[in-house]
């Protein structure tokens, strides 16, 4: 599909103007919460704790939803923003990044439901204009679970700074592939793991191979109108976030060397498009998420892709491979728990659960450093209290 299209079909998905129902209908604000710390459900003093006394310089807000038979709690902490002190709005919508990959990955695993992808064919005999020869050995299912060895493509910039001012930037996803397969791979396809979007911005474009159709209104037609997700939405080339929202911050240098947080909630996501742009709520995600785990996304054995890690070592570490498709898993509490983290600048997000649903985890963080080398803190105690430590 021609980018000119598919810009124009995402604009309409978000305006409401397109062909069937509207992606995005419109939504009341919220009440403010009446406290820095609010538990709506059973009290849970390590949640509470997790959340407790924002704003910090590492966080200035906080929502999470914990759900499943273990128990259900929510809460939220902090501020909806720094110039007013308003409290953090609980239903607020946020950018949720990287948890993109899930739903993309669930839609591709449709596809492949229906006889319509091959996982083990090669994503060159769907895109042979786009993918050089020299990638033609990487298989739909590697694209997914990022053992494919295409190394990311080039961006404008090396800091947050420089980021920033290209945060206007249109980036096309076929310019995107071009940029990244014309470098040399890093590994054969399936032979290790290396976690970057890549793989997921093709998996985009080979949705929209298949169907004829945009990405955007094949993730509304399949996921969200169906669960009823109405507060979740892709927003194409529009830089802000539609409806409520808490804002967010990021840490940046100036010129005289001092750091100042700015408000980064108007911030272009096409660089991450298929990888990571989807905006939603802490409700939309824990159903979403519940849904996903029941195999009402997902259904019949392909399901199992989701919870089955190749058995490869990580590129950089050489740990086990912690990333299947669409997934990934840690060992938290003694259990294993499966999900997915993401990050845009000021907000980091995740979906957790156990395999058999009986606790589901929910967070947005505002992050100050959502795309920093380490893990937020506020995010990471959140994890701890939900699940136990590593």
């Amino acid at each position: 599909m021609k980018s000119t299209t598919r810009t124009l079909l995402a604009a309409a998905l978000v305006l409401g103007v397109a062909t069937g129902p509207a992606v995005l209908p419109a939504v009341a604000s919220a009440p403010s919460a009446p406290s820095p710390a609010v538990s709506a459900q059973s009290p849970h003093p390590a949640l509470e704790a997790a959340i407790a006394g924002l704003p910090t310089a590492d966080a200035t807000a906080a929502l999470v939803r914990v759900g499943g038979t273990e128990g259900v709690w929510q809460g939220s902490s902090g501020v909806h923003d720094l110039k007013t002190d308003r409290p953090a709005d609980p239903s607020a919508r946020f950018r949720a990044g990287s948890v993109t990959k899930v739903f993309t990955a669930a839609v591709v695993l449709q596809l492949a439901a229906e006889g319509r992808l091959d996982l083990d064919r090669g994503a060159r005999s769907y895109l042979p204009e786009l993918i050089p020869a020299s990638y033609g050995g990487v298989t739909v299912r590697q694209l997914l679970n990022h053992t494919h060895g295409i190394p990311a493509p080039d961006f404008p910039g090396t800091t947050v700074e420089e980021w920033y001012e290209n945060r206007f930037r249109i980036h096309d996803p076929e310019d995107m592939v071009r940029s990244a397969t014309s470098k040399r791979r890093e590994f054969a396809p399936g032979e290790k793991q290396h976690y970057l979007n890549i793989g997921y911005t093709i998996a985009g474009l080979l949705i929209e191979r298949v169907t004829g159709d945009s990405y955007e209104h094949q993730v509304a037609r399949r996921i969200l109108k169906p669960l009823g997700l109405h507060d979740t939405y892709l927003p194409g080339t529009n830089p802000r976030i539609i409806g409520p929202h808490n804002h967010g911050y990021q840490t940046m240098r100036l010129d005289d060397g001092t750091t100042v947080l700015r408000d980064v909630s108007v911030w272009g996501t096409t660089d991450g498009w298929a990888a990571g742009d989807i905006v939603s709520t802490t409700a939309d995600l824990e159903r979403f998420t519940k849904a996903l785990f029941r195999g009402r996304v997902v259904r019949g054995p392909l399901l199992e892709e989701m919870f089955t890690l190749p058995k490869v070592t990580d590129f950089r570490s050489g740990d086990p491979a912690a990333y299947s498709v669409g997934l990934s898993m840690k060992k938290l509490g003694g259990r294993e728990v499966w999900g997915k983290t993401g990050g845009r600048w000021g907000y980091n997000a995740a979906i957790a659960s156990t395999r058999d649903g009986s606790r589901t985890l929910v967070y947005s963080v505002n992050s100050t450093d959502a795309k920093g080398q380490d893990m937020n803190e506020v995010a990471m105690n959140i994890l701890v209290a939900a699940y136990g430590r590593p």
